[in-house]
């Protein structure tokens, strides 16, 4: 049985909760159906589908990621498709994987699926591939409104690594947007590099005091908390 087989089996054969199923589809507004699984428990399913195989290489791994997404009778495999993503660090790293996640964010199109697809994989790219930044500034000024979103949450998880450049770069064409996924998005990121330290929080509120009414105010708020 190939990886994504394997782990789709792992995910239907699981016990799920109809009622937290129905929940689930309608706070995330999925045509998809859930199963009734919590996230954490997806997580578990896939490693331990991963941790009972060979490491699997590139292209089994991309593979396992568009087939478990785009094959998706249930949202928990889309979240199994992440796990999957993430279980192998080197190749969700790699400078090739840009473009699978570029489908992810663009398929989709919804918050619970593009952050994490955003924070832990293009990330991880960023980090690794400098060079990637270009890409992320294109992502800032496309239409799809998802994927100006990945690009301002692509380096939450960057720390003292934060480039505040390609921050500023990523939100400036962002600024007027009135859609609230963006304008949080905007004040999260902000917000996120703020709690690094003392020089982050000082540099955050001079740049939210030099945005002044450009800033939205969902933006500045979160941005400040």
């Amino acid at each position: 049985m190939d990886l994504a087989a394997a782990v789709r089996d792992a995910v239907r054969s699981a016990a799920g909760d109809p009622v937290r199923a129905a929940a689930q589809q309608r706070y995330m507004r999925s045509a998809l159906p859930f199963r009734g699984l919590a996230v954490p428990t997806v997580r578990t399913l896939v490693r331990g589908v991963v941790r009972g195989r060979p490491a699997p290489g590139y292209a089994e791994w991309s593979a396992a990621v568009e087939a478990l997404w785009d094959g998706a009778e249930f949202r928990e495999e889309r979240y199994a498709a992440l796990g999957v993503a993430r279980s192998a660090p080197e190749h969700a790293r790699a400078e090739a994987s840009l473009p699978l996640y570029r489908h992810l964010v663009l398929t989709g199109a919804w918050w619970d699926l593009v952050d994490e697809t955003a924070a832990h994989l293009v990330g991880a790219v960023l980090r690794a591939h400098h060079e990637t930044a270009e890409d992320l500034r294109a992502w800032a000024r496309e239409e799809d409104r998802w994927l100006r979103r990945a690009a301002i949450l692509s380096q939450l998880r960057s720390k003292e690594y934060t480039d505040r450049r390609l921050l500023v770069d990523v939100i400036e064409p962002n600024l007027a947007d009135p859609d609230v996924f963006v304008r949080k998005a905007i004040g999260w990121a902000l917000r996120q590099y703020a709690h690094l330290d003392d020089a982050a929080a000082a540099w955050v509120r001079d740049l939210v005091a030099g945005y002044g009414q450009r800033l939205s105010p969902p933006s500045r708020r979160e941005a400040l908390r």
